[in-house]
């Protein structure tokens, strides 16, 4: 959950409403692909439950994704073809978000553009960091994550109701 709350730290309240209004939840049972190495994606998921595997075009594992993970953003951020397969491990829910809409949006509120971006950077730096970190260890929490720390855990609780139809 941690990834999450990176991303969700940094949005606001009517951010994550936006999200679950235009965003679909679906889910994917073991073994079924959400993404492949070289084929165009036109969305942007966030895990809500399970896991993913990420291997590269040759089969190699190379992570796995849970909770709170966002899938395809480096695509999303770059706009090039994916560089890796994602595979359901287990029985996965992913809240998918339509590039076009998030595109749309940012076109539209540029303050949810700002916060957006702003997250999904502090989310690949601490991927990033985690990666660079000798084995076994974890890198240390963001300062500015942990001011927003228990927020940003609520509002992804928030998210996964509004997702479930709990809330609205």
């Amino acid at each position: 959950m941690r990834k999450a709350l990176y991303i969700l730290g940094d949005l606001e309240d009517s951010d994550i409403l936006w999200l679950s209004r235009h965003g679909s939840v679906r889910s994917l049972v073991p073994g079924e692909v959400l993404i492949e190495a070289g084929r165009a994606i036109g969305e942007l998921f966030f895990v809500t439950d399970g896991t993913l595997a990420v291997t590269s075009p040759a089969g190699a594992h190379v992570a796995d994704l849970a909770l709170g993970d966002v899938v395809g953003e480096m695509s999303f951020v770059e706009k090039a073809l994916p560089s890796a397969t994602v595979t359901a491990r287990d029985h996965v829910r992913v809240l998918a978000v339509p590039r076009a809409a998030i595109l749309a949006e940012f076109a539209a509120d540029s303050g949810f553009a700002a916060r957006f971006y702003r997250a999904l950077a502090v989310f690949l730096s601490d991927r990033l960091r985690s990666l660079s970190t000798p084995a076994g260890g974890q890198a240390e929490l963001d300062e500015g994550l942990l001011d927003t720390l228990s927020e940003a855990g609520d509002r992804f609780v928030r998210l996964i109701a509004l997702l479930e139809g709990r809330e609205h």
